[in-house]
């Protein structure tokens, strides 16, 4: 009865974390845009073109990184791949500092991921 409840709550960990995760995928683009667009905006301040040449490359391929994670994760979660949950937990800590969703998201994932009925449910994937 237990691990029936408990593969609920990783089925639900899963699709929450494939579908912020693709939020993470649009917000990345847009976040590149909006600082390429502001880069033109600047005129003929060389430091302020620097910055944002800097900002518009680091912070969508950081975001865009973190969120293919949580994406392939979340995907292997719903297979039951026990990578799948390491990977999960280590992206949910992460994304605790995302006040205020990615802390309630992170919070019921590490709740979810860390019970000892999840974990034997993991593990007898294995065998």
């Amino acid at each position: 009865m237990e691990e029936l409840k408990m593969k609920k709550h990783v089925t639900v960990v899963g699709a929450i974390q494939i579908g912020f995760s693709i939020l993470g995928l649009i917000g990345a683009v847009i976040v590149f845009f909006a600082l390429t667009f502001a880069r033109g905006q600047v005129g003929d301040d060389e430091t302020g073109k620097t910055v944002l040449l800097f900002l518009s490359i680091s912070l969508p391929l950081l975001i865009g990184f973190i969120s293919t994670l949580g994406l392939v994760g979340g995907i292997g979660l719903l297979a039951y791949k026990s990578w799948a949950r390491y990977l999960v937990i280590v992206v949910s800590a992460l994304g605790c500092v995302n006040i205020p969703f990615g802390t309630l998201k992170g919070i019921y994932a590490l709740w979810a991921l860390l019970q000892d009925d999840t974990v034997k449910l993991f593990n007898k994937e294995l065998v």
